[in-house]
C-alpha cells in the first residue's frame, strides 16, 4: 500500500513539475517586437476570395464569390466592377494597373484583361471645335524619358 501511494505521489509531483515547466516557458516568451495598427477597413458587399493592390496605391481589386472583381480607390470608394466567369479563383494586376490577370480553376484557363479608367473632366466654359457632346479620348504616354 505504501508503495502505491508513494508512486502516485511521485507521479503527481512529476506531473506538476512538467506542467510548471511548460507554463514557465509560455510565460517567459519575450514580448512581440512588432507594432501594428489598422490603417483602412471597409465592408464588402460579397465574400472576398482574392485581392490585388496597384503598385501606386491608387486602386484595390477584390475578387468576390459573386463572380465580380470590385475596384476600389485607396479611400475605400467603389469605383467600378468587372464581371468574371464562374470558377475564377485568383487575380493579379500588371505593375501599372492597366491589365488584370485571372486564373479560372474550373476551366483551367488564364485570362488577360486590358483595363481603362474613365475620368470625367469638367469642360464647362472651355472653347471647343465640333460637337459639344462628342466623345474625347486622351492618351497619356508616361513611359518616355
Amino acid at each position: 500500500m505504501k508503495y502505491t501511494l508513494a508512486a502516485a505521489g511521485c507521479a503527481l509531483l512529476l506531473t506538476g513539475f512538467i506542467t510548471g515547466q511548460a507554463l514557465a516557458v509560455v510565460n517567459t516568451t519575450p514580448p512581440s517586437k512588432i507594432d501594428w495598427k489598422v490603417e483602412k477597413s471597409w465592408d464588402l458587399p460579397a465574400k472576398p476570395l482574392d485581392l490585388a493592390y496597384s503598385l501606386d496605391g491608387k486602386q484595390v481589386f477584390i475578387l468576390t464569390d459573386q463572380q465580380t472583381v470590385l475596384v476600389f480607390d485607396n479611400m475605400g470608394e467603389l469605383t467600378g466592377s468587372i464581371p468574371v466567369d464562374k470558377g475564377v479563383s485568383a487575380i493579379d494586376i500588371a505593375p501599372r494597373g492597366e491589365r488584370l490577370f485571372l486564373i479560372n480553376q474550373e476551366t483551367k484557363a488564364f485570362s488577360d484583361l486590358t483595363i481603362d479608367f474613365i475620368v470625367d473632366i469638367n469642360t464647362a466654359g472651355s472653347p471647343y471645335l465640333g460637337l459639344a457632346t462628342a466623345p474625347v479620348t486622351i492618351t497619356v504616354f508616361t513611359d518616355f524619358e
